[in-house]
C-alpha cells in the first residue's frame, strides 16, 4: 500500500465513521476504496467490517445521553444482533467467493435503493407511528433486527438503514433515541463478526487498522456536528461511491 493509498482508506474510514453514526451505510464509502487499492472482495469486507468497529463505539458513546432509560430494548434487541451478526458472518466464511461476488453487488443496489428511498419510509414512519404495546421491541421487531445482523455480518452496508426502517415502524419513540439503539446494535454485529473474522479468515490489518483510525475519528464527528450536514449532500455521495462499487465488481 503507497502513502497515496493509505492516505485514502484512512479518509474513508473517517467518512464511513461520520456517516454510520448519521444514518448507516458507511461500508458504501471504503468498501470501494479498498477494491480500488487492490484488495480481493472477501478481504476487503471482512477488513472493512474490523475497521469499523472503532467508529461504532466512539458513535454509541457520541449517542450515550439518548441511551438512558432504554437497557431493556438493548439487552433485547442486541442479543438479536449478536446471534445474527454471528450467523451472518459464518456464512461468508463457509460460501464460496464466487458466490459472494455474485450477491454483493445485487446487495449494495439494494442499499442504494434503500438510500434513497429513507426519507419516504420516514414520512410513512412518522404518519403511521409505532407499536406501544411492545415499548422495548416486539416479536416481529426482534426477529427483524435478527435479520438485519445476518445481513451485517455477512456484508453489512446499509444495515443501519435497515434498523432504523425497522423500529420506526415498529416502536413509537424520539428519532434520536432509536438512531442510539441503532448505533449500539450495529456495533455488536461488527464487533462480533469482526471477533470471528480474525480467527477464520485472513485480514489486511494495515488497510483495518487504517479504517479503524478513521472511523474513530468520523464516529465523534457524525455523533457531534454530523446530523448538520445536508441530508442530499450525503445521499448523493453513498449513491455514486455505491454505483462505483459496483461497476468495479462488474468489471472484475
Amino acid at each position: 500500500m503507497t502513502p497515496w493509498q493509505g492516505l485514502a482508506v484512512f479518509a474513508a474510514g473517517a467518512g464511513a465513521g461520520t456517516i454510520n453514526v448519521i444514518v448507516g451505510s458507511g461500508t458504501l464509502i471504503t468498501f470501494p476504496v479498498l477494491l480500488a487499492i487492490g484488495l480481493p472482495p472477501v478481504t476487503a469486507n471482512v477488513s472493512n467490517t474490523l475497521g469499523l468497529v472503532p467508529g461504532s463505539v466512539s458513535g454509541a458513546i457520541g449517542y450515550r445521553r439518548e441511551l438512558v432509560g432504554q437497557r431493556r430494548r438493548l439487552l433485547r434487541l442486541g442479543l438479536a444482533s449478536l446471534l445474527g451478526g454471528l450467523l451472518g458472518a459464518l456464512l461468508l466464511t463457509r460460501l464460496p467467493g464466487s458466490a459472494f461476488n455474485a450477491i454483493v453487488p445485487v446487495l449494495i443496489l439494494l442499499a442504494l435503493v434503500l438510500v434513497v428511498i429513507q426519507p419516504r419510509v420516514a414520512r410513512a414512519v412518522a404518519a403511521r407511528g409505532g407499536d406501544t404495546a411492545h415499548p422495548d421491541g416486539s416479536l416481529g421487531l426482534i426477529l427483524g433486527i435478527f435479520c438485519c445482523g445476518i445481513y451485517g455480518g455477512y456484508f453489512g452496508a446499509a444495515q443501519g438503514v435497515l434498523m432504523l426502517a425497522l423500529m420506526g415502524m415498529l416502536l413509537r419513540d424520539d428519532l434520536q433515541r432509536m438512531n442510539a439503539v441503532k448505533n449500539v446494535l450495529a456495533m455488536i454485529v461488527n464487533a462480533v463478526a469482526a471477533v470471528f473474522f480474525m480467527f477464520t479468515t485472513h485480514l489486511d490489518w494495515l488497510a483495518a487498522l487504517l479504517i479503524a483510525a478513521g472511523s474513530t475519528i468520523g464516529g465523534l464527528i457524525g455523533a457531534k456536528v454530523g446530523r448538520r450536514l445536508p441530508p442530499i449532500t450525503l445521499r448523493t455521495l453513498i449513491v455514486l461511491v455505491g454505483l462505483a462499487a459496483v461497476i468495479k465488481l462488474l468489471i472484475d
